[in-house]
């Protein structure tokens, strides 16, 4: 990683590394991956449940990803379109850069796809994509001679993404390295969330804090039973295109994927478990040949290791209108009433349209009847990044349904770092308190914090000594 971005991070999180102290025994401090617990319970009332998704009704992940009356899946409660300009108040703003808990954007670095080092702000607060500057060409180059093969499932849940969590233990690979601050900034740290209203907030706060412990708490997901007052996926981490040709976008991967992870997907014209007799669709070949830049944000335990034909594996496209999957926070978030038709969960528009003109209709009939539904889901809903994410599955990427593509994977494009990355959560400590209803959060508000002391040694602010570790809000 760039040191411009590590000197501005660590810069960022000073205040935060000095304050969120307790005692060597008896704390659950994040730097030490084996104690990250959240006293808090699951809504399967497993501690610090990490809220892998599984399909309830196939543990198996048997669906037969060609079939498209089953598609495969939903990656999300443990598991969106970055930054609209159109929008300030979504997934952004800029505050400022030295207070760790402000929602500040940080400072861009020189990495693939970012040439410029002092870039233009969109109203979100965010670089606009066309201050990173042209793609580096290996993001478009012909890979179809050297890499494996693998093939994109869709979805949009809207849960806490699965690398918004902090790691459980030291055997935990698959999210940020908690060992160091150093650690953890090279794997991008934890990524964001949001709101009910789109708004940044912190991806983890201090725990339920007694003088006896002190520990670091997940934002708690609305996939679980917060629901309106959880959190969840940023809508900017929506796909978007880049040109006619590459897009940026975010995935889940299978279980054994690790966050922060980028790849380069090149499109073959084909799909999963295609036969003679199953051919290839218009809108599989229209898709051919164009890229995807695609950073792994979520892990799926329901996402398909690879077989023979797909060595490489599944990876679960995000895409707003893709379907709920099993653990819907979207329907909370975009409130359309019971009787409102968001698809197949496992499919969303594409499968609602297909049921409709069946299997064989041409690519300009899908296209107009998922853009429809995305016009009556997202249109009204305040949340642009949803649109434009759902209409981008029609118009670039050719409504295909589990299309297959080579893949490889390549460093991250900094435009998806600075949209993954928690502004909050910047290091692997923090000295804001647990807040239990999210919604409330606007963009500028100011945070509760604690200051805490080692046993034994007395806060700054009083001059006896404290036999016990303990916080006194600031």
């Amino acid at each position: 990683m760039n040191s411009r971005l590590f000197k501005s991070l660590l810069a960022a999180s000073a205040v935060a590394i000095i304050c969120a102290c307790g005692d060597d025994a008896a704390s659950n401090n994040a730097t030490d991956p084996s104690s990250i617990v959240d006293p808090d319970t699951s809504a399967t009332g497993t501690p610090y449940s990490s809220g892998e998704v599984t399909d309830p009704s196939n543990p198996g992940n048997t669906q037969d990803p060609g079939n498209t009356q089953n598609p495969t899946s939903s990656a999300g409660d443990d598991s969106q379109n970055p930054g609209d300009p159109t929008n300030p108040t979504s997934s952004a703003g800029v505050t400022d850069p030295t207070n760790p808990t402000s929602s500040a954007g940080s400072d861009p670095v020189a990495s693939s796809g970012s040439v410029n080092t002092d870039p233009e702000l969109g109203p979100d607060g965010f670089p606009t994509l066309e201050s990173y500057g042209p793609p580096p060409a290996e993001y478009t180059k012909d890979i179809s001679a050297t890499a494996k093969r693998g093939w994109n499932t869709r979805y949009w849940d809207a849960c806490k993404p699965h690398c918004s969590w902090l790691r459980e233990s030291a055997n935990d690979v698959t999210r940020a390295d908690t060992s160091s601050d150093e650690a953890y900034i090279a794997d991008y740290g934890t990524a964001r969330n949001c709101n009910i209203h789109d708004v940044e907030v912190p991806t983890f706060t201090l725990g339920d804090v007694s003088k006896a412990w002190f520990g670091y708490n997940g934002t708690r997901s609305a996939c679980g039973e917060e629901k309106e007052k959880g959190v969840f996926t940023c809508t900017d981490m929506a796909p978007i295109a880049v040109n006619d040709t590459l897009s940026y976008a975010y995935v889940a991967g299978t279980a054994d994927s690790k966050c922060g992870k980028c790849y380069h997907l090149q499109y073959d014209g084909h799909f999963a478990n295609e036969m003679e007799n199953n051919p290839p669709r218009e809108t599989h070949k229209a898709l051919k040949g164009k890229h995807m830049i695609v950073m792994a944000s979520n892990i799926g335990n329901d996402v398909a290791g690879g077989n023979a034909n797909l060595p490489a594996g599944q990876f679960d496209l995000m895409v707003p209108g893709g379907g709920v999957g099993a653990f819907d926070a979207l329907t909370t978030q975009v409130k359309k009433g019971s009787d409102f038709n968001w698809g197949a969960g496992f499919g969303g528009f594409l499968t609602e349209c297909q049921n409709q003109l069946g299997y064989d209709a041409t690519l300009a009939a899908y296209q107009t009847c998922i853009k429809d539904m995305c016009d009556a889901a997202f249109g009204d809903a305040g949340l642009p990044n949803l649109l434009r994410g759902c209409h981008w599955f029609a118009d670039w990427y050719k409504a295909a349904d589990n299309p297959t593509y080579y893949i490889e994977e390549v460093e991250c494009p900094q435009y998806l770092i600075d949209h993954y990355m928690s502004r909050f959560n910047t290091t692997t400590t923090t000295n804001i308190k647990k807040v239990t209803d999210w919604s409330t959060y606007k963009e500028g508000d100011v945070l509760d914090t604690l200051h805490c002391w080692k046993a034994g040694e007395a806060p700054p602010e009083n001059g006896w000594q404290n036999p016990s570790a303990g916080c006194d809000v600031e």
